[in-house]
């Protein structure tokens, strides 16, 4: 058995940096109103087990609670947009476009789809959800 690979990433000026060990199995895109407001169009993220996380680098990391259920990740220096934390979870949701290199996946599903916004559609044979992942 191979070992798991090691991905890193990082916000734009690099005051957050993490890494975290697995295999990836795709990216979410998720719709929602609050994931359009944070990044101006929808986030896309990969998940990694919490246990296999590790945040290198926190000096500038800020957390926001988003909802009675989760909090979203960013830094304060640069403004980028890096995690979506659900309390209780086993995952966190990184945004893709922060995992420096490639991810070697594409996108498996939309979620969240009937809060999408109308100057886009949606391309792709990837999943669509009208909520969450499982709706």
């Amino acid at each position: 058995m191979s070992d798991p690979e090691t991905f890193r990433g990082s916000c734009m000026c690099g005051s957050v940096t993490y890494e975290f060990d697995g295999a990836l199995d795709g990216v979410v895109c998720c719709h929602c109103t609050q994931c359009r407001k944070q990044t101006g169009h929808h986030f896309a993220t990969v998940e990694a087990d919490k246990n296999r996380f590790r945040l290198t680098n926190d000096s500038s990391l800020t957390w926001y609670q988003a909802s009675p259920i989760a909090r979203r990740g960013f830094c304060n220096n640069c403004g980028s947009s890096l995690f979506w934390d659900m309390f209780d979870a086993p995952k966190i949701d990184i945004l893709a476009g922060s995992v420096d290199g490639s991810l070697g996946v594409g996108v498996k599903a939309h979620v969240h789809v009937s809060e999408k916004g109308d100057y886009y559609e949606l391309a792709g044979d990837a999943a669509h959800f009208p909520k969450g992942r499982k709706g």
